[in-house]
């Protein structure tokens, strides 16, 4: 039992290992600029909130929350925090990288 709790251990400390100074903390598929998602904003009518609120956006993001309690992130995807989660994740708005706490 004790062996298992030790295994899991690097799995929670990777999905706690960074923490946002603004907005939810997210694991997003990919993040692009403003210019690069325009498509992906035409179609979720985000073009301009988008453009209000700046940074990155996030597409396919799934929230990080407590330990235990929400997925960490998958290896192939990006840690970032982002001020306006839109379409249940689908699309978020003013990422920035994430800071890693050590």
């Amino acid at each position: 039992m004790f062996a298992r709790v030790l295994a899991l251990l690097p799995l929670v400390l990777a999905a706690s290992a960074f923490q946002c100074n603004t907005g939810g903390a997210y694991c997003c598929d990919s993040t692009q600029t403003v210019q690069q998602a325009q498509n992906t904003l035409v179609a979720y009518n985000l073009v301009n909130a988008a453009a209000q609120i700046g940074g990155l956006v996030g597409l396919s993001c799934n929230p990080v929350t407590v330990i235990g309690t929400g997925n960490g992130c998958q290896a192939q995807q990006q840690p970032v925090c982002c001020q306006d989660n839109r379409e249940n994740g689908a699309v978020n708005l003013g990422c920035s990288p994430a800071n890693a706490s050590v």
